[in-house]
């Protein structure tokens, strides 16, 4: 408790700490069995007209020492400076406003302050005592007024049992450090406010923090209280939301014994996180961080809560070697210049009842963090508990706000209820001189501002630097804002995915632990999931992006391209040059025993057949895909054609006995004429039908190669391609029996023998065409068809015309008519 027994201080040297206990006086302790009665609490106690109560963790429990039961336990010796600074802001809030003229004029504000040891119990002591009226042993006058209000307390365990207590009295509870969410409910504790911002706006803090700086596998550290059950509660829904996991989550307290301590440092060591929040208090977190310090585990990250961030007492260069660059959240920061001279004037003699060596003092330790009042944050929420409920009692008192001068009071002080004065409460809303805004919202929570802090280590000494600024907005949204001077380690449970692979889930681990697989051809990863390319796209090397397939077709700059062409423009020259051979020696008897005209269409028609295959390179468009099956069919369609009235004039020419045969008379060249263009428009008749019902269209294959997109025509119609090339095989078959029928007929030029040859090159050429053509892979489909053509065309070419040519240009002597009658 706050002064129930002696101080023991064992180092001779006057601490602060000994030198501020004196300041309190101790009851006697009786030894042996006494009636329990009142709690008779010491306190910090001043009389007022008004009086408001607070509650302060002045002592603490020395959780170190064990009970034995042997006699009456030792005293608490563990004095918290930083919790006796929160009881002297509010005695200079409160003398503040006793001297303000503006505030509560010709009133004054009396105070009673008493110690919760941080235990639930005591607080629940502590707010009994304040809620009584009993008489006051310490004061002159002997009855001391019912509190109006109380500010209380630090642990958001006892503010939850100083509200549960006082609130069916109705007095309004002003906490200045316990956030937990749970304190919000109106429904249980509607007397409840606070100065310091819920853990509900903390926990979205943390796991802003969190997500901004890509941790995904973290672990939790708890208090067994409620403030660190509801923190870490809270903070695991924010951060479910972001599909961060929760590794594991350890809990300790101040009282529990070392083997507990020990099972969550193990918990810490086997684990493989990199990042742990501790949602604790102070005195809860300190067995825990001393036994981290000793088994010397470093690497981890540290995130608090703002409930020892900025804590003195571990911010030491010992805790630093394990907690060093810690993060956390706190509230705002405040300079009051004015405390600090108050403070140096702590001394015993103010106190006269209070029994003292007489040589007390604090000059000695003015260089103490508890004389430094430029970074007061806790303390400063202290002073804002006191003004707000200040500002409560002026509004009830003069029915006007404060900052007028001259008024008068509109009822009587001892009329003044707590239930009225909650209700002002809750309408409270000035501005300090400070240029702070105070006010509560429905709930009794101010509004929500932090800045992030970072232990850092700056001339032997710990400091909490200030690295960014959290704030949230009333529509629920927030901003965070933090500066990055240093590089802050990754926490994962698994590596994210390298770019070509996807997550695949871990059976029985969390959504945090994943393996990662190879993406499929074609497929891209979003590091969650293998998304297909579209059709036209293919996954490049890394499989992060989608690259477009490359096209292909037979080209002209390509060399199986520019060979082709070569050929095929030769084979056009070759019948050029042999058109003009024959009209140059057209009246010479081979020519003429050769059925001139005849031979001047097969070489036109073979010119033609050459030219085809130009069609059939470049990228396909509509006009070439239409031309070049059609000119393929017709101009073939027209040789064969020319060859098969050759092949009849030679075997009727041949078969007559007499000259004067009629059979040979009726193959003259008109008939000759008329059997050409008859079987060259029934390729044309079925090449128009082709054309209108259902013609060759530019088509893109994608089914030869996954990276490849080949453009071919599509012939449209696979019965018309096919009739086509049926019917230049039916007229091929024709020709090479009509002429293997003829091959033995009299005469040194017997023109069957050449056509014979020449029908067989041709039609073991397109035998082969059909299943190469059907087996052969892209723009080779192509290539296969233009040499069907240009061999077959060569072999007519040579096969019937290079005969002739050699006796024409080579052999001239052989170009008579005796020669080519076979006379000796």
């Amino acid at each position: 408790m706050f002064l129930s027994g002696k101080l023991d201080f064992r180092d001779d040297r006057p601490t602060i700490g000994s030198e501020i206990a004196s300041l309190f006086c101790y009851p006697p302790i009786w030894f042996g069995c006494e009636l329990l009665g009142n709690f008779d609490m010491p306190s910090l106690f001043k009389e007022g007209e008004i009086m408001i109560g607070g509650i302060f963790p002045v002592f603490n429990k020395d959780v170190s020492n064990i009970a034995t039961f042997d006699g009456e336990p030792p005293p608490p010796v563990m004095f918290d400076l930083r919790a006796f600074r929160w009881a002297q802001m509010m005695i200079f809030a409160i003398e503040e406003i006793n001297t303000d003229p503006a505030l509560l004029p010709n009133i004054s504000l009396g105070y009673r302050i008493l110690n919760s040891c941080s235990s639930p119990t005591n607080t629940l002591r502590a707010a009994l005592t304040l809620a009584s009226s009993q008489n006051e042993k310490e004061t002159a006058s002997g009855c001391s007024p019912a509190v109006s209000a109380v500010i209380a307390e630090a642990g958001s365990s006892q503010s939850l049992a100083v509200a549960g207590i006082i609130g069916p009295f109705q007095v309004p509870v002003v906490s200045y450090f316990s956030t937990c969410a749970c304190l919000s409910n109106r429904a249980k504790y509607p007397t409840f406010f606070r100065t310091i911002p819920s853990d509900y706006f903390q926990a979205k803090a943390l796991a802003a923090l969190v997500k901004h700086f890509g941790w995904e596998w973290i672990g939790a550290i708890q208090s067994d209280n409620d403030y660190g059950r509801n923190g870490v509660l809270a903070f695991k829904e924010e951060v479910k939301k972001f599909g961060i996991c929760i590794a594991f989550v350890g809990t300790v307290l101040r009282t529990y014994p070392q083997e507990k301590i020990l099972k969550v440092v193990e918990m810490i060591k086997q684990s493989t996180v990199k990042v742990i929040l501790a949602f604790t208090p102070e005195g809860d977190f300190s067995p825990l961080m001393r036994e981290v310090v000793k088994h010397n585990i470093t690497g981890i990250q540290w995130l608090a809560s703002e409930a020892w961030i900025t804590a003195p007492q571990p911010s030491t260069p010992e805790m630093y070697q394990a907690f060093g660059g810690a993060l956390g959240f706190v509230v705002q920061k405040m300079n009051i210049p004015n405390l600090y001279p108050f403070l140096m004037n702590i001394n015993p003699y103010r106190d006269p009842t209070k029994i003292c060596a007489g040589n007390e003092t604090l000059m000695d330790h003015t260089q103490d963090m508890f004389f430094n009042v430029s970074q007061l944050r806790v303390t400063y929420n202290v002073y804002k508990a006191v003004y707000a409920i200040a500002h409560a009692l002026h509004q009830l008192v003069f029915c006007r706000p404060a900052g007028e001068k001259n008024v008068k009071p509109c009822l009587n002080i001892s009329e003044i209820h707590p239930k009225e004065v909650t209700h002002h409460l809750q309408r409270v809303n000035f501005r300090n001189q400070f240029g702070d805004d105070v006010f509560f919202d429905e709930n009794g929570n101010p509004p929500a501002s932090y800045d992030v802090i970072n232990w850092q280590l700056r001339n032997g000494q710990v400091e909490h630097v200030t690295l960014g600024h959290f704030t949230s907005t009333k529509n629920g949204e927030y901003r965070l804002s933090i500066e990055e001077d240093k590089i802050v380690p990754t926490s994962v449970c698994s590596n994210a995915c390298p770019a070509g692979t996807r997550k695949a889930q871990i059976k029985g681990q969390p959504v945090c632990c994943f393996d990662c697989i190879p993406c499929a051809e074609g497929s891209i990863t979003n590091s969650t999931e293998c998304t297909t390319c579209p059709q036209e796209y293919w996954s490049n090397e890394r499989k992060d992006g989608c690259i477009p397939k490359t096209v292909e077709f037979l080209a002209y700059h390509e060399p199986m391209g520019v060979a082709l062409t070569v050929v095929a423009l030769l084979g056009a020259s070759l019948s050029l040059l042999t058109m003009i051979v024959f009209i140059h020696y057209r009246e010479t008897p081979v020519i003429k025993a050769s059925n001139s005209e005849l031979s001047f269409f097969l070489l036109l028609s073979l010119f033609l057949c050459f030219l085809c295959p130009l069609t059939f390179i470049g990228r396909p468009t509509v006009w070439t895909c239409m031309l070049r099956h059609t000119a393929f069919g017709v101009t073939f369609a027209l040789c064969i054609s020319c060859i098969l009235g050759k092949t009849i004039v030679v075997v009727t020419a041949f078969k007559a006995t007499h000259p004067s045969n009629k059979v040979a008379v009726k193959f003259g060249p008109t008939q000759q004429r008329i059997i050409v263009c008859s079987c060259t428009l029934i390729q044309v008749v079925i090449c128009i039908l082709w054309l209108k019902l259902n013609p060759p269209l530019p088509d893109r294959v994608f089914k030869y190669s996954n990276k490849k997109i080949v453009l071919e025509c599509n012939t449209g119609s696979e019965v018309a391609f096919y009739a086509v090339l049926g019917y230049i095989g039916i007229l091929s078959v024709i020709c090479l029996i009509l002429a293997f029928l003829a091959r033995k007929l009299p005469d040194n030029f017997n023109e069957a023998k050449c056509i014979t040859f020449s029908m067989l090159i041709f039609c073991a050429v397109w035998i082969t065409f059909i299943p190469a053509y059907v087996s052969s892979p892209g723009k080779f489909t192509v290539a296969v068809e233009i040499f069907a053509i240009l061999s077959s065309a060569f072999g007519l070419l040579i096969s019937i015309f290079a005969p002739k040519c050699y006796i024409i240009l080579i052999k001239p002597e052989k170009n008579t008519r005796k020669h080519v009658m076979g006379k000796n």
